[in-house]
């Protein structure tokens, strides 16, 4: 979303709401623009190497090395101590953040909708915010999920014994669709979204995305190494949806050497405050 010549003109309510979601999608899909562009490509590609090079190493030595003797350390499913870890790991369910990020973007294009000005324009910055941060999780989260389908890796136990190699290819099924973790693709690919948006929040949504993959693992639901490729999975796939705002001039500028880097806007604190200044009808 952002502020674009023509919206707030409309008479109409569901005019201007109509013509902010056309624009919305058409920005989105426009041809990329930015001059820099492939010196971002370039050092994008460069990090993403690097990163998926020390990360696939990493899943490769747990599988051999940890997977099997840590799940043997957790404590048993359904213990009745572990009922907060159950609530803390239900805090990055792909469902409850895909919703929670969808209602936030409805309720932007509902209000600014309603708005003239500054108030709009204020609105809109966020919504854009807003909009990168739900593609860069749903990007990753749907490769994800077609990884777990090909891959078909047993959930811990599954079979009855703590075996790292247990897989049924394509099988589809819950019980072998361990790996990776959604829930570390969704809190990982959160968590670099939001800290490239709002730098300040860095500290705290790491904090969130460790206790959120470490709750996989005390509940038995993955594997250590199923956490580690839905880390690089969730991160891999936010870093590609930055490359495309960026390369489009949405919510974020790229230096002279490449590097993304996010465009000064509205802070979550406007949000409150601008939908103060007007409703929809």
């Amino acid at each position: 979303m952002s502020a674009q010549a023509g919206i707030g003109e409309r008479s109409n309510y569901l005019s201007r709401f109509m013509v902010l979601i056309w624009q919305s999608a058409a920005q989105l899909l426009r041809p990329a623009s930015h001059s820099r562009r492939a010196e971002a490509a370039r050092r994008s590609a460069r990090h993403v190497l690097l990163l998926s090079a020390i990360l696939g190493a990493a899943i490769i030595a747990l599988m051999y090395v940890l997977d099997a003797r840590e799940i043997g350390l957790m404590p048993a499913r359904g213990t009745a101590s572990l009922w907060p870890v159950g609530i803390l790991t239900d805090f990055g369910k792909a469902a409850y953040v895909m919703w929670l990020l969808g209602a936030a973007l409805f309720a932007v294009a509902v209000i600014s909708a309603s708005l003239r000005g500054t108030p709009r324009a204020q609105l809109l910055g966020l919504g854009l915010r807003l909009q990168f941060v739900f593609f860069a999780v749903l990007v990753p989260l749907l490769s994800g999920e077609a990884i777990k389908w090909v891959v078909g890796r047993g959930r811990p136990f599954v079979g009855g014994e703590a075996n790292a190699f247990n897989f049924a290819h394509f099988s589809g099924t819950e019980a072998y669709a361990s790996f990776p973790s959604a829930h570390a693709i969704v809190s990982s690919a959160l968590a670099f979204a939001v800290s490239t948006v709002w730098p300040q929040m860095r500290g705290t949504m790491v904090v969130y995305a460790v206790l959120i993959s470490g709750s996989r693992l005390v509940l038995l639901a993955h594997h250590p190494s199923d956490v580690v490729a839905g880390v690089l999975i969730g991160v891999v796939g936010a870093m590609v949806v930055r490359y495309w705002f960026a390369a489009r001039r949405l919510g974020f500028a790229i230096r002279r050497d490449g590097g993304i880097v996010p465009l000064a806007g509205p802070s979550l604190g406007h949000l409150k405050r601008v939908a103060r200044g007007g409703s929809a009808p």
